[in-house]
């Protein structure tokens, strides 16, 4: 594996592309002690961490054999974001089939990300976060990105969009409308997450 210490994420995702299984392991231990960390200090649970762990390698092994992992050269903030994802869902899961009593003193009810300050992961996933939202913005059509730089980026009600871009109002939610269900179609097709 001494090969391929000096590739790069990306050149190590294309030779495994191509067949090279040894370059996804390089790949994996590159990252393994960063993700894991990540993963266990937000479950707080070592065979929970184990199967987080497991689970977000064989669902990024998935993305990139099915073709849909997008070489932007930020595969640590992906793999991180896949990570993260997979122990909001696990969190989620937990919250639909129990609620926890204040009496467990096994459990610190405190214990939650809303009530902790950001961490350096949560910093970059954010930032890839609004790069992948201003690359979507960026994939729209005219019409349908200058309703919405208007409407968020403005603060622009519909009634002084539609009056500036010389349309109805119903244009403008039309426009509007179908600039959000593209974008979120544009965001499945790359699998592009767009939430912390």
């Amino acid at each position: 594996m001494k090969i391929f210490k000096d590739k790069s994420d990306e050149q190590l995702i294309s030779l495994y592309v191509d067949g090279n299984n040894e370059a996804f392991d390089s790949l994996l231990e590159r990252h393994k002690d960063r993700i894991y960390m990540y993963i266990y200090h937000s479950v707080k649970n070592e065979e929970l961490a184990d199967d987080i762990f497991q689970d977000t390698f064989v669902k990024a092994i998935m993305t990139i054999r099915q073709g849909r992992y997008v070489e932007n050269g930020h595969f640590s903030a992906w793999i991180t974001r896949i990570a993260h994802n997979l122990i909001i869902d696990y969190f989620r899961q937990t919250k639909a089939e129990n609620l926890q009593s204040t009496d467990d003193t096994d459990i610190n009810i405190l214990n939650r990300k809303e009530l902790s300050d950001s961490t350096i992961e949560d910093s970059l996933v954010e930032s890839q976060i609004h790069s992948d939202v201003r690359r979507l913005i960026r994939a729209l059509p005219d019409s349908q990105r200058e309703v919405l730089v208007m409407r968020y980026y403005k603060n622009m009600s519909f009634k002084e969009i539609a009056d500036t871009t010389g349309v109805s109002i119903n244009t403008a939610l039309g426009r509007m409308r179908y600039a959000i269900l593209n974008m979120r179609r544009m965001a499945e097709e790359h699998n592009i997450v767009l939430t912390l």
